[in-house]
């Protein structure tokens, strides 16, 4: 089988690359990280000049009509660079939302406004009790004339601050743990009723609680058709982890490269540290889970082209690897570099704690693990 990359996904992979090495040295990251908004509206317009963030919208709504790979491509030279800027908010979950459930009008308004950089958005689906189950939902928007009114709380919606829209999960009928009666609604982040506390996580990125005050919404608020999301927000969430894999990917392999860069310059004992066989052993360990990790993101990829459907394990699965062979790349990184791989001012640190919140991102490797179990036993039983 072909693993080679198209001629197009490669001269992206490429200006990415160029990008990150030209003009995203890690003095420039940490200025825009201090920034505050967190991130920078020149290089966002950059991306869209540049045309990443049209990469996975179809032709008809403007976009360059990409597919899985070439948004894993992004993702991948994306972490390697440990970008802030809401890539994987805006265009990934946001823009993935908007792209599926909304009509062509939806789309026209809203995903042109994101191709041309002027619309950052958000979606809001975590509540403080729900952990990792999307379904366990106690917002409301309860029917109103013509339109709805919101009602509750999201708590870590990424890109919170600084997004202009927000797509909201809430419920329209059912109990607070029914697949059913879910609905999503367009909302205006600056509109009446909505209010936010924003902060950083550890790993520099921005989120937000944002609580809805009696919001609100007209009927063309409603995204798709009402109480019928959850089938929609499971699309979004699997090319998602796909994603996040992609970019654990890049920063896997960033680390391991860093790491024997420094081995080969270190002395210790008035040798290079590299030239002693039990580090030696250890970066072959590592270098290992990384290649591992790529392996089955490439199922992955594969799978998800050929039927979305048929991928579900493979994706469990690799949600289930990233977080074990992060764990040990980016341990193993901290050891070698010692305790100055551990100061803010050294970019390994920061590479671990990216790893370490992906990890916790739509489901840890405890949670997917199950999950995986579970789909497997449920295919056996067929």
């Amino acid at each position: 089988m072909n693993f080679d990359y198209t001629e197009e996904q490669q001269m992206v992979r490429d200006s990415i690359a160029r990008f990150v090495q030209d003009d995203y040295d890690w003095d420039t990251r940490r200025a825009i990280v201090a920034s505050d908004e967190g991130m920078s509206r020149e290089n966002w317009q950059t991306f869209a000049e540049l045309g990443w963030l049209s990469i996975p919208f179809s032709e008809a709504d403007g976009g360059f009509g990409g597919n899985i790979v070439d948004m894993s491509v992004v993702m991948e030279e994306m972490g390697k660079g440990l970008v802030v800027e809401p890539f994987f908010p805006t265009v990934v979950l946001f823009g993935g939302v908007v792209a599926r459930a909304g009509d062509e009008a939806q789309r026209g308004e809203i995903l042109e406004g994101v191709i041309g950089g002027e619309t950052l958005g958000a979606f809001a689906y975590v509540e403080r009790q729900s952990r990792f189950a999307i379904n366990d939902c106690k917002t409301t928007a309860t029917a109103n004339g013509d339109g709805y009114t919101l009602n509750g709380e999201k708590v870590v919606v990424f890109n919170g601050e600084n997004a202009d829209k927000l797509v909201v999960l809430a419920r329209t009928s059912g109990g607070q743990f029914d697949e059913d009666g879910l609905s999503l609604f367009l909302v205006d982040a600056n509109a009446d009723g909505v209010s936010k506390v924003c902060y950083p996580m550890m790993d520099a990125q921005r989120v937000a609680n944002i609580t809805f005050d009696n919001v609100q919404l007209g009927a063309g608020a409603l995204l798709g058709t009402e109480g019928g999301a959850l089938s929609v927000v499971n699309e979004v969430v699997s090319e998602a982890l796909i994603a996040l894999a992609s970019e654990a990917v890049g920063i896997m392999g960033t680390l391991n490269a860093k790491t024997l860069e420094y081995t080969k310059t270190r002395e210790q004992f008035g040798v290079a540290i590299g030239s002693f066989q039990a580090l030696q052993h250890r970066m072959v360990d590592t270098m290992m889970a990384y290649e591992q990790a790529k392996s089955l993101l490439f199922k992955a990829l594969c799978e998800y082209k050929i039927d979305p459907a048929s991928a579900k394990a493979t994706i469990h699965a690799l949600k289930v690897l990233i977080d074990r062979n992060g764990k040990l790349i980016y341990g193993e990184a901290i050891q070698m570099h010692g305790g100055m791989g551990i100061t803010d001012e050294l970019d390994i640190g920061h590479y671990a704690k990216r790893l370490m919140m992906i990890n916790a991102t739509l489901g840890d490797g405890t949670f997917h693990r199950s999950k995986f179990i579970e789909h497997t036993y449920a295919a056996a039983e067929v």
